[in-house]
């Protein structure tokens, strides 16, 4: 969420952020608003400090009982009044879009974001190429056809070696993760000061829907299984139990950074997506994925997306799968991101890249929700800095190594990475 003053002192930048957004924020009813909420508030005040004066005064005089009822009776009228603007205004406020960053360009959707730099080129055959599916059939790693009888549409059994290098994928990001070693070079490679591992996490898959509220994840609710009897959702990434960690704390200035590397299921209804991508696993109502989720100093907000990008760069190019970098435009990110970069993989079964990673640049706007604040070693206290972004979206990276491992003669090379993890198998069939 936004400050307040903020957009009070700066209402021509908002505005043209959520014309750049293409949200209708009703800045001039905000800013309404706050000035009858400011003014009630203010006459609150004064009575109340009145009210004050009276009673250390002990006037017990027929004047000063008067006045005092009188006083209360005031502050009883305004009070609702009150209570009714401050709910109005922050009906509005949590609804305010994030700032974006500068060099984040304008445009409308996915169309107008711009590539930033390619890993390899697309990979190439001499052979046509075979889908994930086609592969996973024929060496029984992927059966859709009983899940969707037991569970339902955009489900999903994996078997045999795909379960291996499941698990495989897991072990190799968080022994990436949690080496102090990797993660100091890949900050010295962005000019990071900080060189702090990521601490391993298996978080709750269930959230209370204030706290997903406080995340400003609840909505679009018809995008989320919500359970209605506990008034709570099961998330749709690890980053939505693990970005509240430190809810409601004041966090000292010398343990920050705080970096988390958490693994979960992940539950989506994907509303909306009708007729997109029925076929394979790439969009799924369960899934699994290795998140990333870090606090910071705001100085250094943007310095950790680069460090979390170079992360996520570096496990891609461990697997050695064609990739390319993009900033999303305006119009295409999330309402709490600062600033969105994706990491794009290629799926010769689809002959394009697709999204399998993303990361957030949040700064406070999620922090301020949470108030989660650092105590600065000279005292102050200051929101932190938010990042989350995708360590590795197990069903995704499968097809992304599935399609570009195939061998001609149908089997499927196993990523040199992963051989260790998988008791040294080179190929699946």
């Amino acid at each position: 969420m936004l400050d307040i003053k903020f957009i009070r002192e700066n209402p021509d930048k908002v505005k043209d952020v959520c014309t750049k957004r293409q949200v209708d924020c009703q800045i001039d009813r905000l800013l309404d608003l706050d000035k009858k909420r400011r003014y009630l508030l203010q006459q609150a005040e004064g009575l109340k400090a009145e009210q004050n004066r009276i009673s250390e005064r002990k006037e017990r005089g027929a004047e000063g009982i008067e006045r005092a009822k009188k006083i209360k009776g005031e502050i009883k009228s305004i009070e609702p009044k009150l209570k009714e603007a401050e709910e109005s205004l922050n009906k509005l406020i949590v609804k305010m879009p994030n700032l974006i960053a500068d060099d984040v360009p304008t445009g409308k959707d996915e169309s107008d974001n711009k590539v930033l730099r390619k890993f390899k080129e697309p990979t190439k055959f001499d052979f046509k190429p075979k889908d994930h599916m086609e592969l996973g059939t024929m060496h029984n790693l992927i059966d859709t056809e009983k899940s969707a009888k037991i569970s339902g549409a955009r489900f999903n059994y994996l078997f045999n070696e795909a379960v291996l290098m499941q698990f495989a994928i897991i072990q190799f990001v968080f022994e990436t993760l949690t080496d102090k070693e990797i993660i100091r070079k890949l900050a010295k490679k962005v000019s990071s000061p900080f060189d702090k591992p990521f601490i391993p996490v298996i978080p709750p898959v269930i959230a209370r829907a204030e706290v997903m509220k406080k995340m400003d994840r609840f909505d679009p609710i018809e995008d989320k299984y919500y359970l209605e009897q506990d008034d709570s959702l099961l998330i749709g990434s690890a980053e939505h139990t693990l970005g509240p960690l430190h809810i409601d704390e004041i966090i000292k200035e010398e343990d920050l950074p705080i970096r988390y590397i958490g693994y979960s299921t992940a539950l989506r209804r994907e509303a909306g997506t009708y007729g997109q991508d029925t076929a394979g696993i790439l969009r799924r109502h369960q899934f699994d994925k290795a998140e990333m989720e870090t606090f910071i100093q705001p100085e250094y907000g943007l310095i950790e997306q680069e460090l979390i990008v170079a992360v996520q760069e570096y496990l891609v190019q461990q697997l050695e799968i064609p990739y390319q970098v993009i900033i999303l435009c305006s119009g295409d990110m999330g309402g709490p991101d600062y600033r969105q970069i994706d990491i794009e993989c290629w799926m010769p079964g689809q002959n394009k890249y697709r999204e399998t990673h993303t990361s957030d640049y949040m700064t406070d706007y999620q922090a301020r929700r949470l108030n989660t604040r650092v105590r600065r070693k000279d005292g102050r206290l200051e929101f932190v800095y938010m990042n989350d972004a995708t360590a590795m979206a197990i069903g995704r990276i499968l097809i992304a190594i599935i399609e570009n491992y195939q061998q001609k003669d149908g089997r499927i090379e196993v990523p040199k990475v992963l051989r260790k993890y998988m008791g040294g198998l080179k190929k699946i069939g």
